[in-house]
Parts: structure tokens; sequence; C-alpha cells
């Protein structure tokens, strides 16, 4: 007798949203990600906010707010110029 097939592993989780911002949680590090450096998701749906895509290692991806992500912007946001197309 074989067990079904185990569901997708995810190394990649929104763990807490705050007034102040959220905590994505990816491969055992916790990145805070505040409203006040990363405005676009200050006033979406919560949903919108859970729904992120691991597309490749350390690249975050927002299907709802069309939001891409990296852990080199979470460590260093002050090194890179963010753009939004609005």
């Amino acid at each position: 007798m074989q067990s079904a097939a185990r569901g997708k592993n995810t190394s990649l989780e929104v763990t807490n949203i705050s007034r102040h911002g959220f905590w994505l949680l990816y491969e055992g590090s916790e990145f805070f990600v505040p409203f006040e450096k990363f405005p676009w998701f200050r006033d979406v749906e919560l949903k919108k906010i859970f729904n992120v895509n691991l597309e490749s290692p350390g690249h975050f991806y927002w299907p709802d707010l069309d939001i891409d992500l990296s852990t080199k912007i979470l460590r260093n946001p002050e090194k890179f110029e963010l753009i939004s197309r609005q």
C-alpha cells in the first residue's frame, strides 16, 4: 500500500500583518516589509498580500498586485530605487 503524494512544500509564508507592515518568512529567515518603504501594500485587501508566489530562489511575486521583490531588496531597500506603475 502506498500513501498519497504529499502536498507541495512551501518555504515562503506571510506570517503576520500589522498597521506598520507585514512579515515574510522565507527559508528560515523572517523579513519585515514596512508599508513606509513599500507603500503599494498599504491599502490593499489582506488576501492580496497573502497571495505571494516564489518565482525563483529569493524572488517573490504578488500576482494580484503585480509586485516583484527579492531578498536583496528586502535586506537593503535603500540600495534599490523602487518604481511603481500607477
